[in-house]
């Protein structure tokens, strides 16, 4: 037993030795090629979207008309949005992706802010983004969970946190110029 234990301890040390000589995996190298502009329209917002349209109670003069997810697809293609919302927002966190296209104006001048504008506030304070970024997860991890229990009334709360996460950024970095003296930005 002594021999198979010195066997087994030169082999250890031996394997450990090896692996000090051998270089690790190299560093991820993230490539940034959508602005953050881009992965809002693209991916955040259309997610968020089918999140908002999954629950939609209308009150008309044929009575209430609900419409939420029923089958077992409805419940898998909600999944897929809102883990698309959840992963995301990862997106959001990488360093050196622009806010914008080279050329991008904004859309509505005097309301929201121009490009260079975001990209300064961004800048000037990129711990605060990264937080509002973490509450926007933190959101779609909540939709997440009603979405997989199936919770409908849960995905109706989740909904509202969701869109109230989302104007809270968009009070912060895209039109700050409309929150009102007592909103909290």
């Amino acid at each position: 037993t002594h021999v198979r234990l010195g066997a087994v301890a030169l082999c250890l040390s031996a394997t450990s030795f090896g692996c000090a000589d051998e270089p690790g995996p190299p560093p991820s190298e993230f490539r940034t090629t959508a602005a953050v502009e881009e992965v809002m329209r693209y991916i955040i917002d259309p997610a968020a979207d089918a999140v908002w349209d999954a629950v939609v109670i209308e009150v008309g003069p044929q009575g209430t008309i609900e419409k939420v997810p029923t089958s077992g697809e409805d419940w898998a293609m909600l999944r897929r949005h809102a883990m698309t919302l959840v992963e995301g927002t990862n997106l959001l966190l990488m360093e050196g992706r622009r806010v914008a296209v080279p050329g991008s104006r904004s859309e509505m001048p005097g309301v929201d802010l121009e490009p260079e504008e975001i990209e300064a506030l961004l800048a000037s304070d990129r711990p605060a983004w990264n937080q509002f970024v973490g509450a926007l997860h933190a959101s779609g991890l909540v939709v997440l969970d009603a979405v997989d229990r199936r919770d409908v009334d849960a995905l109706l709360v989740a909904g509202d946190q969701l869109d109230l996460t989302c104007e809270n950024g968009h009070l912060r970095y895209w039109y700050p110029g409309l929150a009102s003296p007592d909103s909290a930005n």
